[in-house]
């Protein structure tokens, strides 16, 4: 098995909504703000490489969305979903699986494209069942007003229509080194896969801890509909990283893929040893 890291750019966010409570003044000096208070953030997926699998979780932003709803984000870099890729030795037709974490338009918007004509949408990934819990596609198709506007349609229900999109859960196996863990308190059932890989377990944390930024158990983002519930599954994963040494792979962290914890003399996690996929 080998595992690739998949860059699709990069886009902005508000520091404010990313930190929750944690006052700028302290923020900043992890995630330095533009004038418009925007902090820049990674989409960066992952794909595993597995006899016949080709397994690629989750698809960053996309293109497909208006000049208007970009102006709000403002994606940019070298980086895109195909040409990552493509980088790594593969064409987007090989691929045989995509997992969605969740379906925030910045998880999944690189799934669906324009159809030729451009009077409809279509997948991005012809050959591919694409998977996602299946309590979470029903809070996305009946969003709460928190969420709504992080829920688009075209996003999801090209998938559903073409009958593509799947249910998994935390029993369901597409290569035995691959399960899933439940978290409720960024959006109703995200999944957090765990990869069993050269003897490591590694997570890739998605929106439970998007960056090493992150780490800290009260630094919960404003986007999270549950963020008491956050601050707990961060501690019990956190838990779970320094008991069994797991590494955690980033998701928006602009700059570090993956890191390992350790305690400090406070007893609060930090990061151990920043890490790059493709070298563990």
């Amino acid at each position: 098995m080998k595992l690739h890291t998949i860059n699709t750019g990069f886009f902005k966010l508000d520091g404010g909504a990313m930190f929750g409570v944690v006052p700028k003044t302290i923020w900043e000096k992890l995630n330095p703000a533009d004038e418009n208070n925007l902090c820049t953030w990674a989409m960066r997926c992952l794909l595993i490489e597995k006899d016949n699998k080709l397994i690629l979780i989750d698809t960053g932003l996309g293109d497909k969305q208006s000049s208007k709803f970009f102006s709000h984000f403002q994606p940019h870099g070298e980086d895109s979903l195909v040409k990552s890729i493509n980088k790594a030795g593969f064409g987007i037709d090989e691929i045989t699986d995509v997992v969605l974490t969740h379906l925030h338009f910045d998880h999944c918007g690189g799934a669906v494209k324009w159809n030729s004509a451009k009077d409809g949408y279509e997948p991005v990934f012809k050959n591919a069942i694409y998977w996602t819990d299946e309590a979470h596609l029903h809070h996305a198709l009946n969003p709460n007003p928190r969420e709504k506007a992080s829920f688009l349609s075209e996003n999801i229900l090209p998938l559903k229509e073409n009958g593509v999109l799947k249910y998994i859960n935390s029993q369901k196996q597409l290569i035995p080194e691959l399960s899933f863990e439940l978290y409720n308190g960024h959006t109703e059932s995200m999944l957090v896969p765990i990869i069993q890989y050269n003897g490591r377990e590694i997570a890739y944390c998605a929106d439970l801890i998007p960056s090493s930024s992150h780490i800290p158990v009260n630094y919960v983002m404003s986007y999270d509909i549950r963020p008491l519930d956050s601050m707990n599954e961060k501690a019990i994963f956190i838990d779970k990283c320094l008991d069994n040494k797991r590494v955690i792979m980033f998701e928006h962290d602009r700059t570090n893929e993956a890191c390992n914890l350790k305690l400090d003399d406070r007893n609060r996690p930090i990061v151990d040893e920043f890490l790059i996929i493709s070298e563990i």
